[in-house]
């Protein structure tokens, strides 16, 4: 059990990265965006296409760093996808939401485009790479490393919390003590008066739409590392971003975190008792509950 509670720590902080990115875009533009969940499919396979594809061509190096599965190639490829999905994100937000927003549209056309958004990008995957699940290094399985009580964690996934630990730190310092950070906080809190003390919104909305697509990139190629890469990856994890997200309080970033955390934390515990295929119905009977006992979330205030 206590091992199933850490593998469920490095899940809940993948889907902590996920959440963190939903709520954010949420909290200023108050909009559920159900095509978050492929933002970390992309993230994942534009990071395969660069370790398989254009860092191999070129001739870099990808010899293992130390016990990791992975070395130079990947190191590159992380930044370079979280970058491109994030430009993605804006992109998309700019040709289709923002008309969207100048039109008044009401939140039924905003979740359809959307989905529609999240189809588009999850066939293009399939195009391209197939069905088939998918590896950044197939074959390579570093051993585990024992812990008391007999807990078996794998290196990879020690790299992952500490990657998860600097990427949430970074975020808390760049919206905490940059000009740029506290007006998309001030902008959160109320667009319109954020707008008469002379913030440029469409600015922030493109910072807020680019840090929450690159966060949903960093977690797709890290829950890559740690298991696999599908197309419908992104989607499963669908539920338990949102759940996440209405859990820890919808714009709430640390609450999402811990929301993120509890989420996956259920998931594994409940193999102990119920077959992994039934993970996502336990995000989502959480997020329900949720919903019916404290609609605002734990860390809301009251309704």
């Amino acid at each position: 059990m206590a091992e199933l509670f850490i593998y469920g720590i490095v899940l809940g902080s993948i889907i902590s990265l996920g959440a963190i990115g939903l709520t954010l875009v949420y909290g200023i533009i108050r909009f559920a965006n159900f095509a978050h969940g492929d933002f970390l499919t992309a993230g994942a396979y534009i990071a395969l296409f660069m370790v398989t594809g254009v860092l191999s061509w070129i001739g870099i190096p990808d010899s293992n760093f130390g016990s990791l599965s992975f070395g130079w190639r990947m190191a590159l490829a992380f930044p370079f996808s979280m970058l491109t999905v994030g430009c993605v994100a804006i992109v998309l937000d700019r040709v289709l939401y923002r008309k969207l927003r100048q039109k008044g549209s009401g939140a039924v056309i905003f979740a359809m485009s959307s989905l529609g958004a999240a189809f588009i990008i999850r066939m293009i995957i399939f195009i391209l790479w197939g069905a088939d699940s998918l590896f950044y290094r197939p074959g390579i399985m570093r051993p585990a490393l024992e812990l008391p009580l007999g807990i078996k964690i794998r290196p990879d996934q020690i790299l992952i919390l500490l990657l998860v630990v600097f990427l949430i730190t970074l975020l808390h310092f760049f919206l905490q003590n940059t000009k740029m950070g506290k007006a998309m906080r001030a902008t959160a809190d109320n667009m319109e008066l954020a707008l008469i003390s002379g913030i440029d919104t469409e600015r922030i909305i493109i910072w807020t739409w680019g840090i929450g697509g690159a966060l949903a990139a960093a977690g797709g190629i890290l829950y890559g590392i740690d298991v696999q890469l599908h197309p419908h990856m992104g989607w499963n994890f669908l539920i338990p971003l949102f759940a996440a997200t209405i859990l820890g309080s919808i714009g709430n970033m640390y609450g999402a975190l811990i929301g993120g955390l509890i989420i996956g934390v259920a998931q594994q515990v409940s193999t102990a008792f119920l077959l992994p295929t039934y993970k996502p119905a336990v995000a989502f009977i959480i997020m329900i509950v949720i919903l019916l006992i404290r609609p605002q979330g734990i860390f809301g205030g009251r309704s």
